[in-house]
């Protein structure tokens, strides 16, 4: 399971037209469909049966305090070096610091009704593809997104949703709450 924020499709559009001249390139990672496309605030792995109506409890009120939020999808980059990268993403301009605030407010959240949650920094962002391990990879691919800026949206909910793994990974929402919009 993992707590998130859904780009509008067509901001999502707007970006598949950026990152589609670098699909077909030398090196280029195992790219994500636009359709599942989304910006993790949390995520949290394999939930105990007993603990997701616990979290959808707990995550109402971490999510009721956050202000009106608008971001953009900005700029490309990569976790992992240049030379063995790992994850290729795009960034986000905007309302960062209220999205950051909202995803330590759920980290919260989930540790209070007892769930493990990684105690890293959150890095904002919305991820495009993984470089396979041992394969010819191009770190440099994300270098060409640096100028992009994709249209303004505001944030209009947060989702909790449950990943089923396979060939085609499928996501079911399980609870959502709104954020209030300007």
């Amino acid at each position: 399971m993992f707590l998130a924020v859904d780009p509008p499709e067509w901001a999502r559009s707007d970006l598949a037209a950026a990152v589609a001249p670098l699909t077909s390139a030398a090196g280029a990672p195992r790219w994500t469909v636009p359709e599942r496309w989304h910006l993790t605030l949390l995520f949290l792995g394999a939930v105990p049966a007993g603990c997701v109506e616990p979290l959808v409890s707990a995550a109402g009120p971490a999510v009721a305090g956050t202000p009106a939020m608008r971001l953009r999808l900005a700029g490309g980059g990569r976790f992992g070096s240049l030379r063995r990268p790992q994850v290729a993403w795009a960034g986000l301009d905007g309302d960062v610091a209220a999205l950051v605030a909202l995803a330590e407010r759920l980290a919260d959240a989930a540790r209070a009704v007892g769930l493990p949650v990684e105690d890293r920094p959150f890095r904002p962002h919305l991820t495009l593809g993984r470089w396979r391990p041992r394969q010819p990879a191009d770190g440099s691919l994300t270098d060409r997104l640096a100028d992009y800026r994709g249209p303004v949206w505001p944030v209009e909910e947060v989702r909790l949703w449950e990943s089923h793994l396979g060939r085609e990974p499928t996501y079911d929402v399980v609870a959502s709450w709104p954020i209030p919009v300007e």
